[in-house]
């Protein structure tokens, strides 16, 4: 899971709130600002590129799935899939891209349950478009950390 700038900044205030017992207070103060330090880094790569991340991965699930309505699913499921294709992020906060992001998710592992339980080579192919799909977000919301020095 990729932690949402939101997320990111309340675990720093949820870090410094508590204070430090009296016999710890210079290590422990140091680790808690450390952390507040990494905390702070991965908040501003996800501010950096999350909502490009989210549109870029709503758009390539569209796409998808107008590609797989053809595939001669269930109607209720070439519907679905239909719907979500025509579809477009209104909404570009990273709170609104996720709901978009979640909606089509769910879609997404309807479309799979289904292409799985399908025979054949372009069963086959739809599967490893979905898992290069898949592959491709994680890779763009990967936060990384910087190389840090031992203590």
């Amino acid at each position: 899971m990729t932690p949402t700038i939101s997320e990111a900044l309340v675990g720093n205030f949820m870090t410094l709130m508590e204070p430090p017992p009296p016999e710890s207070a210079g290590e422990f103060m140091a680790g808690k600002i450390g952390v507040v330090g990494l905390i702070s880094l991965l908040a501003a790569e996800e501010a950096e590129k999350g909502a490009a991340v989210r549109f870029a991965e709503n758009r390539a699930m569209r796409t998808l799935f107008s590609e797989a309505a053809a595939g001669g699913w269930t109607p209720a499921l070439t519907a679905r899939l239909k719907e979500l294709a025509r579809g477009e992020d209104q909404d570009l906060t990273i709170s609104g891209l996720d709901r978009a992001n979640a909606e089509l998710r769910h879609a997404l592992i309807a479309l799979q349950t289904a292409v799985e339980a399908a025979p054949g080579a372009a069963s086959l192919a739809r599967q490893r478009r979905i898992v290069r799909l898949l592959r491709e977000g994680a890779d763009a919301r990967r936060l990384d950390l910087p190389p840090m020095p031992a203590r």
